[in-house]
């Protein structure tokens, strides 16, 4: 009877290692390939190099509150948000 338990075990352990790898081609057959085209217009870019480099003097005020800006994130945000109102090709804001 023992034997009969281990040849079972090592039928499972194959279909397991077989049931694996088809998941591993087909994760990576579900990937969405990068593009070799730009995301963010090279005029984008410089908006954003001009705004952090007024976050770094703390020169870069928020919005209506006119706050200087502490977070290096924000002041990026604030470039790409200026880049859009512009027309400049900028990926869409993500949704919250």
């Amino acid at each position: 009877m023992p034997t009969k338990h281990r040849s079972s075990s090592r039928s499972r352990s194959s279909s397991s290692s077989r049931k694996s790898s088809s998941r591993r081609s087909s994760s990576s057959s579900g990937k969405k390939k990068s593009s070799s085209r730009r995301k963010y217009s090279p005029s984008a870019g410089s908006d954003v190099k001009r705004e952090m480099h007024e976050f770094k003097r703390g020169k870069l005020k928020s919005g209506r509150s006119g706050k200087t800006v502490k977070s290096r994130k924000q002041a990026i945000a604030i470039g790409l948000s200026e880049a859009r109102r512009k027309g400049k090709k900028v990926p869409q804001k993500k949704a919250a």
